[in-house]
This record gives structure tokens, sequence and C-alpha cells, in this order.
């Protein structure tokens, strides 16, 4: 939509002034009604993003306590302190007519890479620690008002890290645990770019 906007504003200020008076209304009404009413063009919205965490600033996942390295020092198995971050957002808004317009479906994965353990082992490694995920469904109820519907799972470990890691490992419960929540977003102001 919003590029749907800015084509409209750019197309009337190169038409001229006059014509800029007559348009907009009858480009908005007719943009509306000739959008597919299954899977229109902008159905999926996102971003993806890659974070790197500097030596003594690991992502703790709270698979393994703080004080793993005491007990078992460098060797020790419980080193699922991560040093990368790949995430991400998706959004999907599978209707373009009437009133479902407004419902959507979002996913937000983080995948953690990393063997690290705080003040014993600082390394650059790529093993896979796991997933931690969240989806669920919306809608937008206007004036920048959303009610979202949100499932967050347990933190999913890959590889050897999917077993117990000995005395410092906290189980399966990851970051946040599981949890399903009802809630209302706000979004305010205009972003800059």
């Amino acid at each position: 939509m919003k590029q749907a906007l800015l084509w409209m504003f750019v197309s009337l200020a190169m038409s001229g002034l006059s014509s800029a008076q007559t348009e907009p209304a009858q480009r908005a009404v007719t943009h509306d009604s000739s959008e597919r009413m299954f899977l229109p063009r902008d159905t999926f919205w996102g971003y993806a993003q890659f974070d790197l965490a500097p030596p003594h600033n690991e992502i703790d996942p709270n698979v393994c306590r703080a004080d793993a390295g005491i007990s078992g020092g460098v060797n020790d198995p419980c080193n699922a302190f991560a040093r990368y971050m790949i995430s991400g957002y998706v959004e999907a808004h599978p209707f373009g007519r009437g009133q479902f317009r407004r419902f959507f479906l979002f996913g937000e994965p983080r995948f953690l890479f990393g063997k690290n353990l705080p003040q014993t082992l600082y390394t650059w490694s790529m093993a896979a620690i796991g997933l931690e995920n969240s989806w669920g469904g919306g809608l937008y109820l206007g004036k920048g008002f959303e009610m979202r519907v949100t499932q967050h799972f347990l933190f999913t470990r890959f590889g050897a890290r999917d077993r117990n890691l000995g005395g410092a490992d906290l189980g399966p419960n990851g970051p946040w645990g599981r949890y399903n929540t009802i809630g209302v977003r706000k979004y305010f102001g205009t972003r800059r770019y």
C-alpha cells in the first residue's frame, strides 16, 4: 500500500497540479478494488538480521549456567553461549480485499551459533546451538492498533547439544520457556526513511 501511495504521489507530481487535484480519490478507490482477493502482491513483509557478539559479551540462550566453566574448564560440555545470531521477522497478509485484509500471520525465528564459556573459553566457532521461535496471528484494529495472539515455543537444541550437557545444563526451557499471549500493539510516529 505504501509503495502504491508513493507511486501515486510521484506520478501526480509529474503530471502537474491540475490533474493532482482530481486523481487521488479515483486512484485510491481503483487500487483497492483491483487488488487480488487471495495472496495480493504485497503479501509478505519482513526482515532478516545477522548479529555478532564480541568476546566477553556472548548471547546467553539460558541453556547452561553462567558459571559452567568453573567445574569443567575449557572442556566443559555445557558451552552453549552464542557468538552469532541469525534472526528475522516475516509477516503475511494473505487477503487483499474486504474485511479479511486486516488479518495477518507472523513468525519470528532466532538461530544461535557458537561455542563459548564466560570467563573460560572464547572462540569464533559457528557450532549450531539451537532455535528460539515464536509465531502467531493478528488483526489490524485501526488507528495504529493491532491485536496479536502469539505462541512461543521451548528452545530447540541442535546436534550434539540436543542432550544433557552435564551439571551446568539448565534443561529445555531456553530463554523464555513456552507461553501463549494475547496482546495489543500500538504503532506511533513515522520513520524518517
